[in-house]
């Protein structure tokens, strides 16, 4: 699935690590696992499949601006947003938020 950033710090964070301090390794790590996982993905549909993504809807106002999330640990999420373009469908990924 094809995906883009949002900002210029995650797409430095993916080019070349820029950034990755910010982070916990493991963090870091899970984010360059889930960008796989996604760009292998056919559609959102594949990321639901998998269980171990926890590809959720948020909830209150964030589900209602169509934010999802993805969790990259028990404390990590990589927040995204379901967009299409005349490409077709393609995510929109937000940030890396801490949720405690």
């Amino acid at each position: 699935m094809r995906f883009i950033f949002a900002s210029k710090k995650l797409q430095a964070l993916y080019n070349d690590e820029s950034g990755a301090a910010r982070y916990p390794p493991e963090v870091v790590e899970a984010f360059f696992d889930k960008i796989a996982v996604i760009a292998a993905a056919r559609d959102e549909n594949d990321l639901r499949v998998l269980k171990s993504l926890h590809f959720e809807k948020l909830k209150g106002e964030r589900g209602n601006r169509g934010e999802r999330s993805i969790r990259l640990n028990r404390q990590f999420r990589l927040i995204l947003t379901i967009e299409t373009d005349e490409q077709g469908k393609l995510l929109r990924i937000l940030d890396i938020e801490d949720y405690h």
